[in-house]
């Protein structure tokens, strides 16, 4: 007589425990996954706010720097054919940084070095000592925004690149006449 394999009572498919393991699995997955989630968007905020803290530290910067050309050219009219052009280009500056910046601080809150006005600078009576002067400013400006965008997110790093490279140019325009 031939001998018929016997019929297998398991059922095919995967095994309830399997399926049950595996659920289990995949809740605790969601549950680490959930919990990622919140830090990474707290961490997210937190980059987010201190970019905007750093977009409206420069852009008070570039005002302070608009300013000091406003008091250059108010001392020494005679310059403003050399100044107007560069001074254009701070006050475009000025412009892009603030776009997305955080809120200046409340007055009842301490203000800030950007945040509060800066101190009229005295302007040299010698034209060729304020341009000098104004340069510097530029400089000094430059450099900080170069260590200032070693912390920025990639798009804010960019523009303070431009913005500190634009910077270090008008320095040189601004001396480029002592030589």
């Amino acid at each position: 007589m031939p001998s018929y394999p016997t019929p297998s009572h398991a059922r095919p498919g995967p095994r309830r425990r399997s399926l049950l393991t595996g659920a289990a699995a995949g809740a605790a997955g969601a549950v680490l996954l959930s919990g990622c989630s919140d830090s990474d968007s707290a961490d997210a905020a937190e980059r987010s706010s201190a970019a905007a803290r750093l977009r409206a530290r420069a852009a008070g910067d570039s005002k302070d720097l608009l300013g000091r050309y406003d008091a250059v050219l108010a001392a020494h009219p005679a310059l403003a054919g050399r100044l107007d052009p560069l001074r254009a280009e701070v006050k475009r500056h000025a412009a892009a940084l603030a776009e997305g910046a955080a809120p200046p601080p409340s007055p009842s809150g301490s203000p800030s070095a950007s945040g509060s006005p800066a101190p009229k600078a005295s302007v040299p009576k010698d034209e060729k000592d304020a341009v000098r002067v104004l340069a510097e400013a530029e400089r000094e400006l430059a450099k900080q925004r170069g260590h200032a965008l070693l912390d920025a997110p990639a798009e804010l790093a960019r523009l303070l690149a431009s913005v500190a490279a634009a910077g270090a140019a008008h320095a040189y325009l601004l001396t480029e006449g002592d030589k």
